[in-house]
């Protein structure tokens, strides 16, 4: 295991022939003493929050599923709250989710509420935090293209049954499993075999609530050897909600998610 505390994430090791990274941005809960202080919450209200914007047991779902895979693939889990910093966000003014205060650093709650005084200067976060975790997510993908000639990056996500009001498009279907794809990095074998391998809970959709996928700026829209697919898992299935305790569900979604792993680690079949 490959661990850097400072920046708050680790890289789990996978075997050295699996193209797969499994990325885990939002299960954390942990913020840092200096980050809470400038956080507008008091105790009560941080912990609601934490429960809503916490994608809750997905690194349960993300171990379970490389204990399970025929080929163990690599993890990549963040180890801060994305209230800390959201490494999934552009880190500019490309993030849509600006407009509701929430991109790469977070100044409104999910529902509304002031997180961050609106003039918040989120540089610093952004460059202990965001910064170097994109960059160490970057090398894990040059690592499994060097190895292996591709990298598979499966966004593991859960969202809640109701939307919340932060979400910019709620009003669409909320499946069991919604599979978000890019038109560059998302092979139709890739969603072809998600929809296999999540068969069973009742249903995927495509980029509804959620769209997209994560990719590193640096082979974004430019390397079609990193394909990309985000999981996004609806808590019901899993879960009491908001922030309870996972039900038998997760233990089935672990070993779906593996069936995933195994299908496009496979040598020879596209990610």
């Amino acid at each position: 295991m490959n661990e850097t505390a400072a920046a708050g994430f680790r890289l789990l090791t996978g075997d050295p022939d699996s193209p797969v990274v499994l990325h885990v941005p939002h299960a954390s809960r942990t913020v840092p003493d200096d980050v809470r202080r400038d956080i507008a919450l008091d105790g009560p209200a941080l912990h609601r929050e934490l429960d809503h914007i916490t994608d809750a047991w997905t690194d349960e779902i993300a171990a379970g599923a490389a204990a399970d895979a025929a080929v163990r693939p690599w993890r990549f889990v963040n180890r801060l709250s994305r209230l800390v910093v959201d490494p999934e966000r552009f880190p500019d003014e490309r993030e849509e989710m600006l407009a509701a205060g929430m991109g790469a650093v977070y100044t409104r709650t999910t529902h509304g509420e002031t997180l961050r005084p609106g003039d918040f200067d989120g540089r610093a976060l952004v460059a202990r935090y965001f910064t170097p975790y994109a960059q160490a997510l970057e090398e894990a993908v040059d690592e499994r293209l060097a190895a292996t000639g591709r990298a598979v990056v499966l966004d593991v996500h859960s969202y809640p049954t109701v939307p919340l009001p932060y979400e910019l498009h709620g009003e669409g279907p909320r499946p069991p499993v919604c599979l978000g794809t890019d038109s560059f990095h998302t092979p139709q074998e890739l969603v072809a075999a998600a929809r296999e391998a999540f068969a069973e809970f009742g249903g995927t959709g495509l980029d509804s609530p959620f769209a997209g996928t994560y990719v590193p700026l640096k082979h974004y829209g430019k390397d079609s050897r990193v394909t990309a697919l985000m999981v996004e898992i609806r808590r019901d299935v899993y879960m009491s909600e908001p922030g309870g305790a996972p039900g038998p569900g997760l233990g089935a979604l672990a070993a779906a998610l593996a069936r995933l792993v195994d299908a496009v680690g496979a040598v020879g079949v596209p990610g």
